[in-house]
Protein backbone atom coordinates (compact mmCIF):
# COMPACT_ATOMS: atom_id res chain seq x y z
CA UNK A 1 0.00 0.00 0.00
CA UNK A 2 1.49 3.41 -0.96
CA UNK A 3 2.34 5.56 2.02
CA UNK A 4 3.60 9.12 2.48
CA UNK A 5 6.72 9.25 4.63
CA UNK A 6 7.37 12.54 6.41
CA UNK A 7 10.90 13.30 7.61
CA UNK A 8 11.18 16.59 9.51
CA UNK A 9 12.82 17.48 12.81
CA UNK A 10 10.00 19.91 13.70
CA UNK A 11 7.19 18.11 15.49
CA UNK A 12 4.68 20.85 14.63
CA UNK A 13 5.41 20.44 10.91
CA UNK A 14 5.10 16.64 11.13
CA UNK A 15 1.78 16.94 12.96
CA UNK A 16 0.47 19.54 10.50
CA UNK A 17 1.38 17.44 7.46
CA UNK A 18 -0.06 14.29 9.04
CA UNK A 19 -3.35 16.06 9.78
CA UNK A 20 -3.55 17.40 6.22
CA UNK A 21 -2.69 14.13 4.51
CA UNK A 22 -4.75 11.81 6.67
CA UNK A 23 -7.67 14.21 6.10
CA UNK A 24 -7.24 13.34 2.41
CA UNK A 25 -7.27 9.60 3.25
CA UNK A 26 -3.53 9.12 2.74
CA UNK A 27 -1.62 6.76 5.00
CA UNK A 28 1.39 8.44 6.60
CA UNK A 29 4.44 7.59 8.69
CA UNK A 30 6.53 10.20 10.52
CA UNK A 31 10.22 10.39 11.34
CA UNK A 32 11.98 13.02 13.43
CA UNK A 33 15.34 12.54 11.72
CA UNK A 34 17.00 11.17 8.61
CA UNK A 35 18.65 8.50 10.75
CA UNK A 36 15.27 7.29 12.03
CA UNK A 37 14.00 6.97 8.48
CA UNK A 38 17.08 5.03 7.36
CA UNK A 39 16.63 2.63 10.28
CA UNK A 40 13.09 1.85 9.09
CA UNK A 41 13.90 1.81 5.37
CA UNK A 42 13.13 -1.36 3.42
CA UNK A 43 12.81 -2.20 -0.27
CA UNK A 44 9.05 -2.77 0.00
CA UNK A 45 8.32 0.88 0.82
CA UNK A 46 6.05 2.44 -1.80
CA UNK A 47 4.63 5.95 -2.06
CA UNK A 48 6.67 9.12 -1.64
CA UNK A 49 8.94 10.90 0.81
CA UNK A 50 8.37 14.45 2.07
CA UNK A 51 11.74 15.62 3.26
CA UNK A 52 12.86 18.79 5.03
CA UNK A 53 16.08 20.19 3.54
CA UNK A 54 17.53 21.48 6.81
CA UNK A 55 17.80 19.05 9.71
CA UNK A 56 20.48 18.58 12.38
CA UNK A 57 23.08 15.82 12.05
CA UNK A 58 22.01 14.44 8.63
CA UNK A 59 20.31 16.96 6.34
CA UNK A 60 17.55 16.13 3.91
CA UNK A 61 20.00 16.56 1.04
CA UNK A 62 22.42 14.11 2.65
CA UNK A 63 19.61 11.60 3.14
CA UNK A 64 18.65 11.98 -0.51
CA UNK A 65 22.25 11.27 -1.55
CA UNK A 66 22.27 8.17 0.65
CA UNK A 67 19.04 6.94 -0.95
CA UNK A 68 20.45 7.50 -4.44
CA UNK A 69 23.58 5.55 -3.53
CA UNK A 70 21.42 2.69 -2.26
CA UNK A 71 19.35 2.64 -5.46
CA UNK A 72 16.18 3.53 -3.58
CA UNK A 73 13.33 4.56 -5.88
CA UNK A 74 11.00 6.53 -3.58
CA UNK A 75 10.10 9.91 -5.15
CA UNK A 76 11.30 12.77 -2.91
CA UNK A 77 9.53 16.09 -2.38
CA UNK A 78 11.74 18.57 -0.53
CA UNK A 79 10.32 21.18 1.85
CA UNK A 80 12.52 24.27 1.66
CA UNK A 81 12.95 27.68 3.15
CA UNK A 82 13.62 30.62 0.81
CA UNK A 83 17.40 30.35 1.09
CA UNK A 84 17.34 26.62 0.30
CA UNK A 85 15.94 26.94 -3.23
CA UNK A 86 19.34 26.65 -5.02
CA UNK A 87 20.05 23.47 -3.05
CA UNK A 88 16.61 22.09 -3.91
CA UNK A 89 17.15 22.83 -7.61
CA UNK A 90 20.44 20.94 -7.40
CA UNK A 91 18.60 18.02 -5.77
CA UNK A 92 16.11 18.01 -8.67
CA UNK A 93 19.04 17.68 -11.05
CA UNK A 94 20.20 14.70 -8.95
CA UNK A 95 16.83 12.95 -9.28
CA UNK A 96 14.51 14.44 -6.65
CA UNK A 97 10.87 14.60 -7.75
CA UNK A 98 9.91 18.13 -6.62
CA UNK A 99 10.31 20.81 -3.97
CA UNK A 100 7.95 23.24 -2.32
CA UNK A 101 8.78 26.43 -0.41
CA UNK A 102 7.53 27.27 3.08
CA UNK A 103 4.96 28.61 3.72
CA UNK A 104 3.14 26.52 1.14
CA UNK A 105 -0.43 26.19 -0.05
CA UNK A 106 -2.01 22.90 1.05
CA UNK A 107 -3.60 22.25 -2.34
CA UNK A 108 -0.28 22.90 -4.07
CA UNK A 109 1.43 20.32 -1.85
CA UNK A 110 -1.37 17.80 -2.41
CA UNK A 111 -1.05 18.22 -6.19
CA UNK A 112 2.70 17.57 -5.98
CA UNK A 113 2.13 14.51 -3.82
CA UNK A 114 -0.39 13.15 -6.32
CA UNK A 115 2.18 13.53 -9.11
CA UNK A 116 4.86 11.85 -6.97
CA UNK A 117 2.60 8.88 -6.21
CA UNK A 118 1.78 8.50 -9.91
CA UNK A 119 5.50 8.58 -10.67
CA UNK A 120 6.17 5.89 -8.04
CA UNK A 121 3.53 3.63 -9.63
CA UNK A 122 5.04 4.20 -13.08
CA UNK A 123 8.54 3.42 -11.83
CA UNK A 124 7.32 0.26 -10.09
CA UNK A 125 5.61 -0.89 -13.28
CA UNK A 126 8.78 -0.18 -15.27
CA UNK A 127 10.91 -2.16 -12.80
CA UNK A 128 8.48 -5.07 -13.20
CA UNK A 129 8.76 -4.89 -17.01
CA UNK A 130 12.55 -4.67 -16.79
CA UNK A 131 12.65 -7.69 -14.50
CA UNK A 132 10.48 -9.72 -16.88
CA UNK A 133 12.71 -8.72 -19.82
CA UNK A 134 15.85 -9.80 -17.95
CA UNK A 135 14.24 -13.13 -17.10
CA UNK A 136 13.48 -13.71 -20.79
CA UNK A 137 16.94 -12.77 -22.05
CA UNK A 138 18.55 -15.16 -19.57
CA UNK A 139 16.81 -18.00 -21.42
CA UNK A 140 18.92 -17.28 -24.51
CA UNK A 141 22.05 -19.27 -25.24
CA UNK A 142 25.27 -17.31 -25.82
CA UNK A 143 24.91 -17.88 -29.57
CA UNK A 144 21.26 -16.81 -29.60
CA UNK A 145 22.21 -13.61 -27.79
CA UNK A 146 24.91 -12.92 -30.41
CA UNK A 147 22.43 -13.48 -33.22
CA UNK A 148 19.88 -11.18 -31.54
CA UNK A 149 22.42 -8.37 -31.32
CA UNK A 150 23.48 -8.77 -34.94
CA UNK A 151 19.86 -8.88 -36.14
CA UNK A 152 19.17 -5.74 -34.07
CA UNK A 153 22.11 -4.06 -35.80
CA UNK A 154 20.30 -4.61 -39.10
CA UNK A 155 22.53 -7.37 -40.46
CA UNK A 156 21.11 -9.90 -42.89
CA UNK A 157 21.16 -13.62 -42.26
CA UNK A 158 23.99 -14.15 -44.74
CA UNK A 159 26.10 -11.43 -43.07
CA UNK A 160 25.47 -12.99 -39.65
CA UNK A 161 26.38 -16.45 -40.98
CA UNK A 162 29.65 -15.12 -42.39
CA UNK A 163 30.50 -13.17 -39.21
CA UNK A 164 29.82 -16.10 -36.88
CA UNK A 165 31.11 -18.74 -39.32
CA UNK A 166 27.90 -20.77 -39.19
CA UNK A 167 25.40 -21.81 -41.85
CA UNK A 168 22.43 -19.70 -42.96
CA UNK A 169 20.12 -22.47 -41.76
CA UNK A 170 21.67 -22.30 -38.27
CA UNK A 171 21.26 -18.50 -38.22
CA UNK A 172 17.59 -18.87 -39.18
CA UNK A 173 17.06 -21.44 -36.40
CA UNK A 174 18.76 -19.24 -33.78
CA UNK A 175 16.82 -16.21 -34.98
CA UNK A 176 13.47 -18.03 -34.77
CA UNK A 177 14.19 -19.31 -31.25
CA UNK A 178 15.36 -15.87 -30.16
CA UNK A 179 12.19 -14.21 -31.45
CA UNK A 180 10.08 -16.79 -29.62
CA UNK A 181 11.97 -16.59 -26.31
CA UNK A 182 11.98 -12.77 -26.33
CA UNK A 183 8.28 -12.56 -27.34
CA UNK A 184 9.28 -10.46 -30.35
CA UNK A 185 6.87 -10.53 -33.29
CA UNK A 186 8.94 -8.35 -35.62
CA UNK A 187 12.54 -7.26 -36.17
CA UNK A 188 11.49 -3.81 -34.89
CA UNK A 189 10.46 -5.48 -31.60
CA UNK A 190 13.88 -7.13 -31.39
CA UNK A 191 15.64 -3.79 -32.02
CA UNK A 192 13.61 -2.17 -29.21
CA UNK A 193 14.38 -5.07 -26.87
CA UNK A 194 18.09 -4.79 -27.61
CA UNK A 195 18.00 -1.03 -26.90
CA UNK A 196 16.24 -1.65 -23.58
CA UNK A 197 18.84 -4.25 -22.61
CA UNK A 198 21.63 -1.78 -23.45
CA UNK A 199 19.89 0.86 -21.30
CA UNK A 200 19.73 -1.65 -18.43
CA UNK A 201 23.43 -2.40 -18.92
CA UNK A 202 22.75 -6.10 -19.43
CA UNK A 203 25.73 -8.33 -20.15
CA UNK A 204 25.35 -12.10 -20.60
CA UNK A 205 27.01 -14.17 -17.90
Amino acid sequence: MPKIYIVDDEEAMRDSLTWLLEGESYETENFASAEDFLSALNEDMAGCLILDVRMPEMSGLELHERLLAMGNHLPVIFITGHGDVPMAVSALQRGACDFIQKPFNDQDLLARIKRALTLDCQRAAQRERDGALLQRVKQLSAREFEVMQLVAEGKLNKQIADELDISMKTVEAHRARTMEKMSARTIADLVKINLMLEKLGYKPE
